[in-house]
């Protein structure tokens, strides 16, 4: 792809011997349509059609030209758009969604299908992923456009849904089955017809943009509670990785609850639910009753290990482009791979770890999109000088990872300063070398502070950042935590004369197999 110019599991139930495994979609839009072809088993063929003639319709393919090989199995590309103009004033004081709509994807998937109909793979892809168009006019305005680079989620606002097809398909080299799109509307509706879901978290989150406030524990969300926890990207410092693996959850519990109310077996309740989602939804008129009905079999016997998720694998930074702002880039080997996977139909995931193994298990390779934000922090007046001596009271080597003490937040996403906050030559360098080897991002470049000697350590933070601060203050045993407003993702440790030696930590997570996939069966309630 083009690059810029410069974030217990329940044993999955067994199946009939010769049954296949039903797939599971992804994200906001794949959450109502997963409802809809999750149900259409056993409704029978004059229902199928009366849903059929309520979907929007639209035509990404239209004279689209040099595209990818179709490969194996079926690919589907699921939107959420940003439709908050269809919702109603009080939803909209309610839920926190003022402003203008952007017209554009607010949300990304690609859903791969496997031929078998034995699995589903879901692969989220970052809105704001880099991506150049080519030479085009303005679906909206009429505007004739050189080629020029975008995020992604632009491609819609600019040429609608033929525009996204063609982008994301020549960055994947993917060739796309069918185009499913859904906005607010037709999600909170989709949501509350269900009856709600239930979403666990095992630490609280809060953001105050969405007005999401969730503390730890299992939580019952009707539908536009539901929209502010997929929604929320100020957690803290996953942004949109944390986003999207939300998303992820979500839909999880979503097609938990489908599959589990009884829904798809009363024709009534069925209908009820699938109406008051396609009423919002848009789709290639290839997607009709015909393939709904196809699907069935596929889907008869669902269980949450019959999916996987994961995010594109991206790489570094993000990049300023100007014109267009921050964007990611995807890594050229790693998203090379991934979608050769998918074109092949072949898994992401791994075998389960026996459930012995889970806190030895490790993640792959791919890098974290969150890993080491750019420095955000005040810097002290001037540089410490490092010393080759080694005092009593220098920082002890790590212990090993089976003892490290489980946080929040991984260590690789927070990113650290380090002062000396007293007169000991050297403590600065050793606290930075200490917290390096553990895992954090430190900044390799420890200061000294202007302020007076500290017997206590403290951790300095921004509370949008408070559990990584949290995580942090676990590593330091003893530590003050000082909320700073407006200091930005950047940590800053006030290295106190209390300070002996690095706790190592971890952060606790289910094991991912290859490409960082996980299947459903690891991320919805236990």
């Amino acid at each position: 792809m083009p690059t810029p110019p410069r974030t217990t599991r329940r044993p999955a139930p067994s199946r009939r011997p010769g049954t296949p495994r039903r797939p599971r979609w992804g994200m906001r839009v794949a959450t109502t349509l997963s409802v809809l072809v999750l149900g259409a088993g056993g409704i029978g063929h004059a229902v199928m059609t009366s849903l059929d003639t309520g979907i929007g319709r639209v035509d990404p393919f239209k004279d689209m030209k040099n595209r990818p090989s179709a490969g194996h199995g079926l690919n589907l590309l699921l939107v959420g758009t940003d439709g908050r103009d269809k919702i109603t004033e009080e939803e909209r004081r309610k839920y926190r969604l003022g402003g203008e709509p952007c017209h554009c994807t607010d949300t990304i998937m690609l859903v791969h299908l496997s031929a078998d109909g034995g699995r589903a793979s879901v692969v989220s892809v970052p809105r704001d992923s880099y991506a150049e168009l080519p030479e085009h006019t303005d679906a909206v305005t009429g505007k004739r456009h050189e080629p020029h680079p975008v995020k992604l989620n632009a491609a819609y606002a600019e040429g609608g849904p033929h525009m996204t097809v063609s982008t994301v398909e020549r960055m994947t080299g993917v060739k796309i089955s069918h185009y499913l799109e859904v906005d607010f509307t037709s999600f909170m509706k989709t949501v509350d017809a269900l009856g709600g879901v239930e979403i666990c978290t095992p630490r609280a989150l809060k953001d105050r943009y969405t007005g999401l406030d969730l503390t730890p524990g299992t939580h019952s969300m009707n539908g536009g509670q539901a929209l502010q926890y997929v929604r929320s990207r100020h957690i803290d410092g996953g942004a949109d990785l944390g986003r999207m693996q939300r998303q992820q959850r979500f839909l999880a519990a979503l097609i938990d609850r489908a599959t589990s109310s009884g829904v798809l077996l009363n024709p009534v309740r069925f209908k009820e639910v699938s109406s008051t989602m396609l009423a919002s939804v848009r789709a290639d008129a290839g997607f009709g009753t015909e393939q709904l009905l196809a699907l069935n079999e596929a889907m008869r016997d669902f269980s949450p290990s019959s999916s996987e998720f994961t995010s594109v694998p991206l790489v570094g930074d993000s990049v300023s482009v100007k014109g267009v702002g921050a964007t990611v880039a995807w890594d050229p080997v790693k998203s090379r791979e991934l979608f050769r996977a998918l074109r092949e139909d072949r898994p992401l995931t791994a075998p389960h770890a026996p459930a012995d193994s889970k806190t030895d298990s490790k993640p792959d390779s791919t890098p974290d999109p969150d890993a080491k934000p750019d420095p955000d922090s005040e810097h002290g007046p001037g540089r410490e000088s490092g010393s080759a001596h080694k005092p009593p009271g220098h920082a002890e080597p790590a212990k090993p990872v089976e003892s490290a003490k489980p946080v929040d937040v991984k260590p690789q996403e927070i990113r650290v300063q380090v002062y000396n906050g007293t007169r000991t030559d050297g403590l600065g360098k050793r606290v930075d070398d200490a917290l390096h080897a553990t895992g954090f991002n430190t900044t390799r470049t420890p200061l000294n502070s202007d302020g007076p000697d500290l017997r206590r350590t403290v951790v300095m933070y921004d509370p949008r950042w408070d559990l990584s601060a949290k995580s942090l203050a676990a590593a330091l045993p003893g530590s003050e935590l000082r909320a700073v407003k407006q200091q930005g993702a950047t940590l800053k440790v006030m290295a106190g004369a209390d300070f002996t030696a690095v706790t190592p930590v971890r952060a606790q997570e289910a094991p991912k197999g290859r490409f960082g996939a996980m299947t459903g069966d690891q991320v919805v309630c236990p």
